[in-house]
């Protein structure tokens, strides 16, 4: 399962041009915070940049960015009937509907449900679930049941 951000509706044209995300061709406004920290994004880190970002149904959410560049241009994805366009809040580090030959667009049918909060987070660099002797430091108890 995934859990990634509804950015567009069959029909909707979504594309990045010079960095800024575009939904029917109207820029998504975004307003950077005061939250900079480094971001792990598989076994690297890079400096990053939130911004609380509007979507065209009014509804805002966090989005992080790679601060020395992020996605600069894209095709235009014209997103089919029965398919949504999803995309990670951490949109330097998400695999998501960008990349049509490994996730895509989501067929209606796959979509089972809203994130509401989270069940379980894990530091993969400090440990793993299978080291049971070293869940004390790997697992992030301040994360459990946070809502989103």
């Amino acid at each position: 399962d995934y859990i990634k951000r509804l950015i567009g509706l069959p029909g909707d044209e979504i594309q990045f041009i010079d960095g800024e995300l575009f939904i029917n061709g109207s820029k998504i406004l975004k307003e950077k915070i005061d939250i900079s920290e480094p971001i792990r994004c598989g076994n690297f880190t890079f400096d990053s940049e939130t911004y609380i970002e509007t979507l065209p149904n009014g509804k805002k959410h966090l989005a992080t960015y790679n601060k020395s560049g992020t996605l600069q241009n894209t095709k235009k994805y014209l997103v089919p009937e029965n398919h949504f366009f999803l995309m990670g809040d951490n949109r330097d580090c998400s695999k998501d509907s960008r990349f049509l030959d490994e996730v895509g667009y989501v067929k209606k049918l796959n979509l089972i449900g809203k994130a509401k909060f989270i069940f379980f987070s894990n530091d993969t660099n400090k440990g793993s679930l299978l080291k049971l002797w070293n869940l004390q430091n790997s697992f992030r108890f301040e994360r459990l049941f946070q809502g989103l």
